[in-house]
């Protein structure tokens, strides 16, 4: 059974792990480009769990998947070559990654939907080469809603996505 928790520092040896798998998953998958060398820092990961911002699912044999939730604005979203589909408050996914394992498959929708949970109104965006990410939003009901700029100027698919749609 897999449950969602907020991310301790004792986590952090097995979070990193999971990330560098992540970034192994990507590769696999055609996506050569994002989450490059040691993407994300473990500083950057000890900030999120410090501010309570980083959660981690698990399952009776241990850690599965890794992810940052928030429901504060993201900057990063106040601008948009497309459309948001509403103006109300949102919770943003970002940096979620899943243990490579056959055990951890279905664990992506399992963490959206605990999101769903703590809010009805989803924001999330992904590098254009992110296939399996793209699918997971597609197949939960998530609508394409335009790019997004990160502050490095990079462009992200901007998806929105509300709980009714699930």
């Amino acid at each position: 059974m897999l449950q969602v928790r907020k991310t301790t520092i004792e986590d952090i040896t097995e979070v990193m792990q999971i990330y560098a798998d992540g970034r192994e998953i990507m590769c696999e998958s055609g996506n050569k480009e994002q989450w490059q060398g040691n993407y994300p820092p473990q500083i950057m990961v000890e900030d999120d769990i410090k501010k309570g911002l980083s959660y981690v699912c698990e399952s009776e044999n241990g850690l599965v998947a890794v992810f940052f939730f928030s429901t504060e604005p993201d900057p990063t979203y106040a601008k948009i070559e497309g459309a948001w589909l509403n103006d109300e408050k949102y919770g943003v996914i970002h940096r979620i990654a899943r243990k490579k394992n056959a055990n951890a498959k279905g664990v992506g929708a399992f963490c959206l939907k605990w999101c769903f949970e703590q809010i009805s109104n989803i924001r999330i965006d992904t590098h254009e080469a992110n296939a399996p990410m793209r699918i997971l939003l597609q197949n939960l009901g998530f609508s394409y809603c335009g790019i997004i700029w990160l502050d490095n100027g990079e462009e992200r698919m901007a998806f929105h996505g509300l709980k009714s749609s699930i």
